[in-house]
């Protein structure tokens, strides 16, 4: 059998995402693909679900130890984009360009 050209294709285990893409498409949709989805239920989705009674139906389910790994990476690509080079993309090449989030990363690191 011939080799596959591209990227082998992975599959994640969870997706972790934010409230604004907490609908119940968006849920399904994932569910539907076999996808576990960590995204925490808006205020006002709770209040609807609440006020519904039994008819609102069972609130997802959320991992908090899971959200917390998303919140802790979000911070890091912010810190990131604190460096304008990174941030604005000015460098041409992709070796350049990995070479200053290596520098980036370092001084991030260091000054921990």
């Amino acid at each position: 059998m011939p080799r596959r050209i591209g990227r082998p294709r992975i599959t994640p285990d969870a997706v972790l995402a934010d409230t604004a893409y907490s609908s119940r498409a968006i849920r399904s949709h994932l569910q539907r693909r076999g996808f576990r989805a960590v995204i925490p239920e808006p205020a006002d989705q709770v209040t609807n679900r609440k006020r519904l009674g039994s008819r609102g139906g069972r609130p997802p389910a959320f991992d908090r130890d899971a959200y917390k790994q998303r919140n802790t990476v979000e911070r890091c690509i912010n810190k990131l984009k604190q460096w304008r080079g990174l941030a604005t993309r000015y460098d041409k090449t992709t070796t350049i360009y990995l070479a200053g989030l290596h520098l980036a990363a370092i001084f991030i690191w260091s000054a921990r």
